[in-house]
């Protein structure tokens, strides 16, 4: 009788009701409160070689990054054992097409030195992503009661038009040019994440488990039927 009691209950919403992402719409990420994100994928730099004049330089770029920020912006590090299944597969073709046995063997050698390297160093790979976001104006109107509501309640989602989404895309991606510019200054290169790298990127954030042993399907290659 408990059982039937139970299973005669009402389902709580779904896990994805709670999650601020609406959708990933060309390259930009569109949150369920209608406000647009880019992430930009950032290199690093080894500040300590540098000479002090370069150090200095450096400093100024980056006090003068941080001035010119007229909204905030988020800075994530993701620090993830490194994966070298791309690698170890390029050392295996690579030593099918050499037809020498000597470099045949040097080869299976050096596959079992850096994978013994990796799983014994438990070797850390950090990526640095700069979060760049836009809020309409009528977005900044709400008021307190509105925003906690939106926290401890499911977000609703704010379906965008075309001409609205393309708007705020202008605007966002005029942010992303300004900022890609001052990093430029510091010696830092960056790349923004198109739809793919975003949805990978996400994957892997709220599912750390199990994304190095289940990988998404390339998007590209879904096909959505229509009316869905």
């Amino acid at each position: 009788m408990l059982g039937n009691k139970l299973a005669k209950q009402k389902a709580g919403p779904p896990t994805q009701q709670y999650l601020d992402i609406a959708e990933v719409r060309e390259d930009i990420v569109v949150m369920k409160d209608g406000t647009l994100r880019a992430v930009l994928m950032v290199s690093s730099i080894n500040f300590a070689l540098k000479s002090q004049d370069e150090q200095q330089a450096t400093i100024q770029a980056y006090m003068q990054f941080l001035n010119g920020l007229e909204y905030p912006v988020q800075i994530v590090v993701q620090s993830r054992k490194m994966n070298i299944d791309a690698y170890m597969q390029a050392l295996d073709e690579q030593e099918k097409k050499i037809s020498n046995e000597l470099l045949k063997v040097q080869i299976r050698d050096y596959r079992s030195f850096v994978s013994d390297l990796v799983e014994l160093g438990e070797i850390m790979q950090k990526r640095f992503y700069l979060v760049i976001p836009y809020d309409p104006a009528t977005d900044k109107q709400r008021n307190f009661w509105a925003k906690l509501q939106e926290a401890i309640s499911p977000a609703k989602i704010v379906k965008l038009k075309a001409e609205q989404f393309a708007e705020r895309k202008t605007a966002i991606m005029q942010r992303v040019n300004i900022l890609s510019g001052a990093l430029g200054s510091m010696s830092l290169q960056t790349a923004m994440l198109d739809t793919q790298s975003l949805i990978e990127l996400y994957y892997s954030v709220y599912n750390p488990q199990v994304f190095d042993r289940q990988k998404i399907s390339d998007t590209t290659k879904v096909r959505l039927e229509e009316g869905f």
